[in-house]
Order: structure tokens, then C-alpha cells, then sequence
């Protein structure tokens, strides 16, 4: 029978970014793809440690016991791997050690994976691999670079903390264009203009949408078990502040979409912010802003728009 994964969550994740690879890929860049392939076979049985990304995918597969089947979840999450499927095994086997609900999985030696993305109805996909990440975002893919974090993930807690950067990320960047060219005045004044014209989309608009399904299946759980405890929770953290919040909250309203929290924070530094709000995923077009915040929580770069241009 098909399945079909046209309602459904579906996040593509590279290996590099559920899985600490650090050890093979040395083997890869200082010694070749055949010491590299030998050593993936030689040390099979062996399971990959925790990557960044891996309490992120933890926890969004665990919200599929919302789900009415164990054979419809809410969420799908599928491998995009550059590895060859005999060096996959000992991905495929980490994830069966580690006990995640992943058993789709796309194996294409040298080459990304980022194009079969529409075909697998993809609202995001996560690696450690800036390149493949940068043109997976020129095609008009939803994709995030996820940057090196020591941070350390509390198993215990059963929350899911997702924050956002606005501009750039759920939206497009025509208000950031307005403002390198015009400066904070430009700016503020384009937005208060436009502060009943919703933003176009950008590259994770999609993705949010799939992440308010999942919230308003917890509201009816809720509603029927008085005692369930929601465990998703949205927060929007942006350099806006007002007036220039009003259009971004108009743009959500637009969409259809929601955040739980939001920080206008109008340049103040979001690293103490997101160290204080313990996201577990946090998404920002601008690298200069996960600096700091890359110590506390998993960061992810978009590259998408001008602030990106010629990086």
C-alpha cells in the first residue's frame, strides 16, 4: 500500500548532523574515500555518539504518539545521507541503537540528496555540510546549517523548544533589503507603511506550518485528557522592535500561523536570550547572531537572501 506523505511532518536530516562523524570524517579528508570507507566497515558495530541536531529529532519523533496508528505518525524523518549505502549500515545501525523511529533513508555517494526533497513533500532538511546546505537554499529549498554546540541536552526534559529569527527565515528578506539600503529609518518607516501587507513567505514558513498542525493535535489532546501536558512550544527571537513588530505579528496572523512567544529584541545581542530560553533548535539568516548563541543551544544558519549575498 502507498504511503503517503503529503499530510505529514517531513524533516530530511544528513548524518553529519544527527550523528558526531567528527572522527570518520578525518579519516575522509586526510586520508581518502577508500581509508574512509574501510574505516566505516572496520568499525560497523560500533554506534555513532549524539549529534547537535539529535535532541531536536528525539523529540519531534516522540510527538508521533499523538498520532491515532502507530502506522500513520505525524512526523516522518528521513536520512539524506553522501555516504554509499554499505557505509551507511553503521548510520542505519546507530539509529536502531539509539532507539529513533527513522527507517526511510536516501543514500547517494559524493552527491546531495537536496533535490528529491519536493518529491518526499521535505519542509526542512538539516546538515553539517555548509556547501550542501547553500544549494539546497539557491534551489528554493528550506534547508539550515547546523553549526558546531558543546551545549548539553537534558534527557529528562519532555519539552520541544523551537525559536525563530523572522526576517529571512519565516519570512523573505525584502524588509532586509529595505534596510541595508536604507538604513534603521528606511526601515522602520517600510514597515509601518506596510504593516497590513503580509511578508511573503521565506524558506521555514512551511515548516512552522507543520510544527502549529502538531500544536493544535496537543490542544484537542488536551481538550480530551485534561491532565496532557503540550510539549511543543514556538518563540519568535528578532532584531525588530516597534513599530516594525507590528507587521511581523500581522504576517503570522496572515499566514494562519502562530508563535507562543516573541522577542523584539531591536538589536539587542539574542545570545543571553536563547541561553535563557533553552531552545533546542534555533534558526537565524545571519551567522554574526548564532556566534553567541551556538554555546547554549543548537544553532542552524539559513543562508537565504541578502544578508547571505556573496558569503
Amino acid at each position: 500500500m502507498r504511503y503517503d506523505l503529503s499530510q505529514r511532518l517531513v524533516v530530511g536530516i544528513a548524518s553529519s548532523a544527527l550523528f558526531d562523524l567528527t572522527e570518520s570524517d578525518a579519516v575522509f579528508r586526510e586520508q581518502g574515500e577508500q581509508a574512509y570507507r574501510a574505516y566505516q566497515e572496520e568499525h560497523r558495530e560500533d554506534t555513532l555518539h549524539k549529534g547537535v541536531a539529535f535532541p531536536f529529532i528525539r523529540r519531534l519523533l516522540s510527538l508521533n504518539d499523538l498520532a491515532g496508528h502507530p502506522g500513520d505518525p505525524l512526523v516522518e524523518v528521513i536520512i539524506l545521507s553522501r555516504n554509499d549505502p554499505d557505509t551507511g549500515l553503521r548510520v542505519m545501525r546507530s539509529v536502531e541503537a539509539h532507539d529513533l523511529p527513522i527507517t526511510r533513508a536516501i543514500f547517494r555517494p559524493v552527491r546531495s540528496s537536496h533535490r528529491f526533497m519536493p518529491a518526499l513533500n521535505m519542509s526542512l532538511f538539516l546538515s553539517a555540510n555548509a556547501q550542501d546546505v547553500r544549494e539546497a537554499v539557491a534551489a528554493g529549498l528550506p534547508a539550515g546549517h547546523v553549526l558546531a554546540s558543546a551545549c548539553a541536552d537534558d534527557p529528562e526534559d519532555p519539552e520541544l523548544r523551537i525559536a525563530f529569527d523572522f526576517d529571512g527565515v519565516l519570512a523573505d528578506d525584502s524588509s532586509e533589503r529595505v534596510f541595508q539600503a536604507d538604513g534603521i529609518d528606511g526601515f522602520r518607516a517600510h514597515e509601518v507603511l506596510n504593516a497590513a501587507t503580509p511578508h511573503d513567505p521565506g524558506p521555514l514558513r512551511d515548516f512552522l506550518a507543520g510544527i502549529n498542525r502538531i500544536q493544535r493535535r496537543e490542544e484537542h489532546e488536551h481538550r480530551d485528557r485534561p491532565h496532557y501536558r503540550p510539549r511543543v512550544r514556538v518563540s519568535l527571537v528578532t532584531a525588530r522592535s516597534a513599530p516594525a513588530h507590528e507587521r511581523a505579528v500581522r504576517s503570522l496572523e496572515g499566514w494562519g500561523l502562530r508563535v507562543d512567544d516573541a522577542f523584539f529584541l531591536g538589536g539587542i545581542d539574542k545570545s543571553a536570550v536563547i541561553a535563557t530560553l533553552r531552545p533546542h533548535i534555533f534558526f537565524d539568516d545571519q551567522v554574526g547572531h548564532l556566534g553567541g548563541t551556538a554555546s547554549s543551544a543548537p544553532s542552524v544558519h539559513v543562508p537565504f537572501g541578502v544578508a547571505n549575498a556573496g558569503a
